[in-house]
């Protein structure tokens, strides 16, 4: 029995041998192959481009704009920062298959799955008009997803402007009414409208162009659907629960905009449930603040990503 023992040792540690060598080369191969890709995010109510390596910031372009809004911004941060360029379907120039159906609140949930799909911890979100405002819904519903916000020329209830007393039921019939408008509207008409529209947005010629080439390269239904949602989506409910900061950027233009006296009330009494907000002015500007004072609009988003 001693004999038999005696002469089974070496095999066994030769199986032994060999076993480990097996599980080394496997291990090798294991260490040798590409770690999977994470599966790339497909929706078809948004895109996301990404440039720049860094911490994580999202732009979210408003009503019937391109990412390409945000494309200066995006090329000044990417040196330190993860640029999340967002664009809408729908507007300038990409496929709306929704029709009439609601446009806010769908896109506000393929933020949170683009968020969680992608791995990011708690990004800074950065909207512009109606991407301000699927920013605050954003941060509302999903508080765990958003690290600190900023709302560019943006309401929580874009329909206050009609007076402090306007509620999403007294505005829904102008949202129906607008809606009707941009879908009935002939080419020339229609372009017509948005060249006026352009000049109340910006100063800056060639943006005007620009936002009436994003208008015209629109879906007309994508547009409809979004402005009825804007128009009737009253985030102000929501904001003295709000944990993520805010920094809400707005605008003020002696010359054709918003006089600073009526951009301060109008700022300041819609944010005014709004925990720590910090409110921001930006004067000699009109709706797309990016293009009218770039400098100061970039000092802004700095001051915002450091604090």
């Amino acid at each position: 029995m001693m004999n038999v023992r005696n002469r089974a040792r070496p095999m066994l540690r030769a199986l032994f041998f060999a076993s480990a060598l097996a599980m080394t080369a496997a291990a090798g191969a294991a260490a040798a192959e590409p770690a999977t890709a994470a599966a790339p995010f497909v929706s078809d109510r948004l895109s996301v481009e990404v440039v720049g390596q860094g911490s994580d910031v999202i732009l979210i372009p408003g009503l019937a704009s391109s990412r390409e809004v945000w494309r200066a911004t995006a090329d000044r941060l990417k040196a330190n920062h993860r640029v999340h360029l967002v664009q809408l379907s729908g507007f300038a120039g990409q496929a709306w298959t929704h029709g009439d159906g609601a446009f806010v609140q769908p896109e506000v949930a393929e933020l949170a799955r683009y968020i969680r799909q992608s791995g990011l911890v708690r990004p800074a979100v950065i909207g512009h008009s109606m991407g301000g405002l699927s920013g605050l819904m954003l941060a509302q519903q999903h508080p765990e997803l958003v690290g600190r916000l900023m709302t560019v020329d943006s309401l929580p209830f874009y329909s206050a402007l009609f007076g402090p007393t306007a509620t999403a039921e007294t505005a829904r019939p102008f949202a129906d009414q607008a809606a009707a408008q941009i879908l009935g509207a002939d080419a020339t008409a229609y372009r017509a409208q948005q060249t006026a529209a352009a000049q109340g947005l910006s100063r800056d010629p060639a943006e005007q162009a620009r936002i009436v080439d994003w208008s015209m390269a629109s879906d007309r239904h994508a547009v409809a659907a979004a402005i009825r949602d804007v128009m009737t989506t009253d985030a102000r409910p929501g904001l003295a629960a709000m944990t993520t900061p805010v920094t809400a950027l707005y605008a003020a233009d002696a010359d054709g905009g918003a006089p600073a006296a009526v951009a301060d009330a109008m700022w300041t009494r819609e944010y005014s449930t709004l925990p720590g907000a910090t409110l921001t002015r930006v004067d000699g500007s009109r709706h797309f603040i990016m293009a009218d004072q770039p400098r100061r609009f970039a000092e802004a988003v700095d001051r915002f990503l450091a604090d």
